[in-house]
């Protein structure tokens, strides 16, 4: 695990933000970006492999991903992983230090990540001062409950291939939305490894278990990651219908 700390670089205008240019989040109200340009911070950048946030830390800072790939993901005593879920540009970070006093989870970038840095000590303030934006930070947190729900199911009741297909027709949907694939549908940088340790799988299995979906003909494997060649097929197999429609919020 690389613990260097996140680097800082320049500071983009909330108005330049290309989230705010992406349509599948929602616009901003009244004053509210005005607000967040003032409860902003910087931004930082975090390499590939380093890590955002450390399981049982306390962290001054909460983030916003604006571009880039990472994952949360808990460790037991002997160094098994699980991966909980994925994060991806929009998604809002540390919101679980700030409530229950340290992080119960610790976050990896998978590829270098571009971060917008908020205060932990400002976020009771937003609250009072912008319901609204409250409002999206408590549905964002729900919506992390709802994926997480999702996936304990998932490794709880789907088959060892319906996991695979679920997992992979998900982050497919969700990084399709953002706007993470331009002219192909590769999953990236994810490696078999990461897919082991998010389905509760042996690498073994879980080779075995992509090598059965490259053979239908869904999948293809690259060396940069994944490549979703056939998404309808991928979420029969899953029984997964995909995600719910409708512009979400970031802060």
């Amino acid at each position: 695990m690389d613990t260097r700390p996140p680097k800082s670089t320049r500071n983009i205008p909330c108005d330049e933000c290309p989230l705010c240019r992406n349509d599948s989040f929602r616009d901003f109200e009244g004053n509210e970006l005005s607000y967040i340009s003032g409860f902003k911070r910087g931004e930082l950048v975090a390499e590939a492999g380093s890590t955002i946030y450390v399981e049982g830390s306390n962290s001054p800072h909460l983030y916003t991903v604006i571009s880039g790939w990472g994952f949360r993901y808990k460790t037991l005593e002997d160094g098994r992983r699980q991966i909980l879920n994925y994060v991806l540009p929009g998604d809002f970070l540390g919101l679980q230090g700030s409530l229950l006093t340290e992080m119960m989870h610790s976050v990896e970038a998978l590829s270098d990540i571009l971060l917008c840095v908020f205060e932990r000590d400002r976020l009771f303030d937003l609250f009072k001062e912008q319901p609204g934006l409250g409002f999206d930070i408590t549905w964002l947190g729900a919506r992390e409950e709802q994926m997480l729900d999702e996936h304990l199911l998932s490794i709880g009741r789907r088959s060892a291939l319906e996991r695979a297909s679920y997992l992979l027709a998900f982050i497919y949907e969700r990084a399709k939305l953002v706007g993470l694939f331009r002219k192909s549908a590769v999953i990236t940088p994810l490696t078999q490894q990461h897919v082991a340790d998010t389905l509760g799988l042996s690498l073994v299995h879980t080779n075995k278990t992509l090598r059965k979906l490259q053979s239908r003909g869904v999948i293809a494997w690259k060396d940069a990651g994944f490549v979703i060649k056939d998404i309808d097929e991928l979420m029969k197999i899953a029984g997964w219908e995909g995600l719910p429609e409708g512009k979400r919020p970031f802060i």
